[in-house]
């Protein structure tokens, strides 16, 4: 044992158990995030005096920083441990969400959101770890296919519970609210959690650099971030577009939004059930019959848009499109975070990391060209995600066939 990890705070084994319930407990954070506040964003452009774009600026740039910190931060977290970098970063979490919630200057926003990005980064890739550090064999594959189940109850309640603050305390109380999470969080990594890291390895960013050059070179692994980065757009595109469809398109308030995303985050939850009930199904069947059951939706959500202009028919076959993107989701996480188990920290950063600044990428680039005004861009956008997947798809069973004749 190193000097260096005789002085890190090692979780007590009786407190493992508490840990790792606590640590699923952060795993949702990303999406409260993001979605908590999504029934505010047309709130936001009023009280703020700002453009739609800028509104919707604030959730790209939370997931461009996310992504980009999760690229380094695995790093980090393979070299000076998980527990400390966790313990600081959810502290200034909560000192940011506080910043938000007392400033009306954007740039203030857009700067404690990317702050948010890079700190929930080391909060969800060193909670990634510690399942890796403390499990392994079938235990550690239970528990990391819970992670898109457990990830997707912050979809499903954050905007349930932002739709209500929004109406009855305005905008600012859903950054007290994260802020209020936070500290929770906060006291029970500090009275329960600890070091799980079993050996320090040395920072060298030249051989930090060799191993995520190896990664990236694992044509598998790269086809499945791209995979995941493609689901989770098909999400991320109506979180953004959604609110303007439902209380602009449809001159809804701000709770039936939060009753609406609560609805299509069940679907995420739904397909990450069925990802993880038909895990042992062959692998490029059941993807493919996914994409086709996608693009389905996606094409009777557009159909149906020019003849039935009810926010029932945009909700029915989103959730469709949704519960596709979870069962993606599900299948492909799972897979990548067991890739490379000794490195997990840059596993687990890069497969996010990756993922996340294609989610910002595609999500921010969709809803500019298409903007939110009704189902109809919104079926659009969900078509040439699902498409690019197919693409993908393909790509992923040409591969699996050469390995097989290369095998045979």
């Amino acid at each position: 044992m190193t000097t260096s990890t005789v002085k890190l705070k090692r979780i007590k084994n009786s407190n493992i158990g508490l840990a790792t319930l606590f640590a699923f407990g952060m795993i949702p954070m990303s999406g409260f995030a993001t979605d908590i506040y999504i029934p505010s964003l047309p709130g936001m452009t009023s009280a703020l005096g700002i453009t739609n774009s800028q509104a919707q600026l604030t959730l790209s740039l939370f997931l461009i920083s996310y992504g980009l910190a999760q690229l380094f931060i695995g790093g980090l977290l393979d070299s000076y441990g998980r527990y400390k970098i966790s313990l600081i970063s959810i502290f200034i979490f909560c000192l940011s969400c506080v910043t938000i919630a007392n400033t009306h200057s954007i740039y203030v926003i857009y700067a404690m959101r990317i702050l948010h990005g890079i700190t929930i980064a080391a909060m969800v890739v060193s909670k990634r770890a510690f399942f890796v550090d403390l499990y392994s064999g079938e235990k550690l594959k239970h528990y990391l296919s819970f992670f898109t189940i457990i990830w997707s109850t912050g979809p499903i309640v954050a905007p349930f519970i932002g739709g209500y603050l929004e109406v009855n305390f305005g905008w600012e109380s859903n950054f007290y609210f994260l802020a209020g999470y936070g500290a929770v969080l906060f006291l029970l990594e500090l009275f329960f959690s600890g070091e799980t890291i079993r050996e320090i390895r040395p920072f060298h960013p030249a051989k930090i650099l060799t191993i995520y050059y190896e990664m990236v070179r694992t044509g598998s692994f790269i086809l499945g971030i791209a995979m995941l980065g493609l689901a989770y757009s098909m999400v991320m595109v109506y979180n953004m577009s959604g609110p303007f469809i439902v209380e602009h398109h449809f001159n809804l308030s701000p709770v039936i939004t939060g009753y609406a995303s609560l609805f299509l985050g069940f679907a995420w939850m739904a397909g990450g059930f069925l990802g993880k009930g038909l895990i042992r199904q062959p692998f490029i069947p059941k993807m493919t019959g996914n994409i086709i059951l996608q693009f389905l939706s996606a094409t009777a959500l557009l159909g149906l848009s020019y003849w039935v202009g009810q926010l029932w028919v945009v909700l029915v076959f989103a959730f469709l499109v949704h519960v596709g993107a979870g069962f993606t989701y599900n299948n492909y996480f799972t897979f990548c975070l067991q890739r490379f188990p000794n490195n997990a920290g840059i596993a687990g950063g890069l497969t996010g990391g990756l993922s996340y600044v294609i989610v910002s990428m595609l999500s921010y680039g969709l809803t500019y060209l298409l903007p939110a005004e009704d189902g109809r861009n919104l079926a659009t956008s969900y078509m040439v995600l699902i498409v690019a997947s197919g693409l993908v798809m393909y790509r992923v069973l040409l591969l699996s066939r050469k390995a097989q004749s290369e095998r045979g």
